[in-house]
């Protein structure tokens, strides 16, 4: 087995055994819209913005078993005010010809060395995914959709 597959199998025991579990008990639950490139499933709080966990990128990496991204998915092809585009917020994503999802990626470290840091990655990606919801919400991006 390459290390590529090693880390992918790794990241998505880590994701599946903890960080879904822990989600879903902070109010999350499955999502219903798949991601137009990722396999797994996602996990969403609302309508509106959907989470997924990349489990490739960067799996080649010697250290590719402490980390993963956290992909935030805005799955609509509306016009966004400037001020919730860029890369503290939505860049665009193409799904088919001239039209684009939105999404904003996380890098989430959870071990560092020895030391398991599942439990601040855990806050961080639900503080995150939180602050993406509201700033959806404060610009009415959410409103643009049915």
């Amino acid at each position: 087995m390459s290390l590529n597959e090693i880390n992918a199998i790794f990241r998505k025991a880590i994701i599946k055994a903890y960080f879904e579990p822990e989600l879903i008990k902070l109010g999350y639950r499955k999502s219903k819209v798949k991601h137009p490139s990722l396999a797994e499933d996602g996990l969403t709080s609302g309508d509106h913005l959907h989470m997924y966990f990349d489990l490739n990128t960067g799996s080649d990496y010697p250290d590719g078993d402490e980390w993963f991204m956290a992909e935030f998915l805005f799955p609509y092809n509306v016009k966004l005010p400037d001020k919730v585009k860029g890369p503290d917020y939505f860049t665009t994503l193409s799904v088919e010809e001239g039209k684009n999802y939105w999404r904003h990626r996380e890098l989430i470290r959870y071990k560092y060395g020895k030391s398991k840091k599942l439990l601040e990655a855990l806050i961080f990606i639900d503080k995150k995914y939180k602050e993406l919801r509201d700033a959806l919400e404060e610009s009415s991006a959410t409103s643009k959709v049915s």
